[in-house]
């Protein structure tokens, strides 16, 4: 058999998760060639296999979050399964959990504890508040912790706030942990030496949120809510055109705002329009400058809108539907769909983001609950 070309072969790691945040830090290495074992509780498992059953009978979340690794059953309070548990650690390169808070630490899995017997040891323990502080015993999922970060009164109309419609704080808590996991490999590849990472969910959002923080601290005013346009660049969003239609504008800097006036507008007067001039003036005076734009703009259909646009080389896009999405030209253009095996059958799936020449893409398997407990076992010598 051909040698892997993927990063991570050979890398071990235990599992010990449910929802989102920590099984999307451990899908990406699984894409990456890491072997992920994914230890779930008896009767159900991994709670996130019971959010939905949209995939012929199975969660969509279970199915983004777990292709590829191998799933056991494990008790953990029962004597013999907690000794193969305990097995499964002590030849992991990286054991990954984001149990309720001070679950680890009741079950003995703590970093000190687990690097006596196994030093090289890469930890990560993602939790909604990090092991200290006030809120450290508080439990945490993605709604919460956008609100608890200012995400929500960020987001929305002026009139009503609204969460982000994916979930934001697992996601950038997940991929947090996934980069930290590979610093620390890439660390103990020249000292060594393990590591213990702790992710927070607040932490990892408030990164996040952090230029709109800047704005309240040193103007003493939070920016404002403006549905699905920005409240730092103007025009930034969806303008209506012509016959209903609209046009998603990103104008960054001064010199497409004036091939946008002068080109698609067809009013270069507007680039030195002492309101509109720089960035700063035109958000300050957005409930002008926008009705303006739109009332430009409606005289035209989104086609001819759409070659100026490309003519004057302003960047715009389409705000598109989810089904849309799924037939977006540029991702079949580029092969980003492929088939993965699941217990329903075959599914379809994107390929991983991390574009790096030459890895191979291997067959994926989404595991039934308990799949691998028998192989994992018999590994392990029990």
């Amino acid at each position: 058999m051909a040698e892997s070309t993927l990063p991570l072969a050979g890398v071990n790691v235990v599992a010990w998760e449910h929802a989102v945040a920590a099984p999307l830090a451990t899908r990406h290495l699984t894409d990456l060639g890491a072997d992920v074992i994914k230890v779930e509780r008896p009767g159900g498992g991994d709670f996130a296999r019971e959010y939905d059953s949209a995939v012929r009978g199975l969660s969509a979340y279970f199915v983004w979050l777990n292709r590829g690794k191998r799933s056991i059953v494990l008790d953990l309070k029962a004597p013999r399964e907690r000794s193969a548990f305990d097995a499964l650690l002590d030849r992991a390169d990286v054991f990954v959990h984001n149990q309720g808070p001070g679950a680890a630490e009741r079950m003995g899995c703590t970093y000190a504890e687990l690097t006596r017997r196994n030093p090289r040891l890469v930890m990560c323990a993602i939790s909604g508040y990090g092991p200290d502080g006030p809120h450290k015993d508080r439990k945490a999922y993605d709604l919460l912790l956008q609100g608890e970060a200012g995400v929500i009164a960020l987001t929305g109309t002026p009139e009503e706030p609204a969460k982000v419609g994916i979930s934001v704080a697992d996601i950038a808590s997940g991929m947090y942990a996934f980069s930290s996991i590979l610093a620390a490999l890439y660390r103990r590849s020249i000292s060594g030496k393990g590591a213990e990472i702790q992710i927070s969910m607040l932490e990892a959002l408030v990164e996040w949120v952090m230029p709109a923080a800047y704005v309240a601290e040193y103007t003493l005013k939070a920016p404002q809510r403006t549905g699905a346009r920005s409240n730092f660049i103007v025009p930034y969003g969806p303008y209506r055109v012509g016959s209903g239609g609209s046009v998603n504008l990103a104008v960054q800097n001064d010199g497409q705002w004036r091939r946008l006036c002068a080109t698609v507008l067809q009013r270069p007067d507007l680039a030195d329009d002492s309101r509109y001039r720089t960035n700063e003036l035109q958000l300050r005076n957005r409930e002008t400058l926008e009705p303006l734009i739109e009332s430009l703009l409606s005289q035209e259909t989104r086609e001819s809108v759409e070659a100026r646009l490309v003519q004057a080389d302003v960047p715009f896009g389409t705000v598109n539907s989810v089904e849309d999405v799924l037939q977006h030209p540029q991702l079949d253009a580029r092969e980003r769909w492929f088939d993965i095996q699941s217990p329903v059958g075959e599914l379809h799936a994107l390929h991983h983001p991390m574009n790096i020449a030459g890895l191979e893409r291997p067959a994926m398997r989404v595991p039934a609950l308990g799949e691998h407990t028998a192989e994992v076992l018999i590994e392990l010598g029990f």
